[in-house]
């Protein structure tokens, strides 16, 4: 190959780059530089607090305890 062959190659190569960036930008369109805002999530404390008595107590209904339906003991 000669010097001007690889000249022509980089030069059609160049500007194919250009080309195809000023494309692929209309296309797309710009990078969108505003801010975001996110939510956050509150620290987890190590401490238990304890669960309502109204729910968790002696007396409530255990899903686990298998039920018989029938009237047989």
């Amino acid at each position: 190959m000669k010097k001007t062959d690889i000249a022509m190659i980089v030069f059609i190569a160049s500007v194919s780059v250009i080309v195809a960036f000023f494309v692929a930008r209309g296309l797309f369109g710009d990078v969108y530089s505003g801010t975001a805002h996110v939510k956050t999530v509150d620290r987890i404390d190590s401490s238990i607090v304890e669960p309502s008595s109204d729910i968790f107590n002696k007396n409530a209904i255990n899903p686990a305890v298998q039920v018989q339906i029938n009237g047989t003991q």
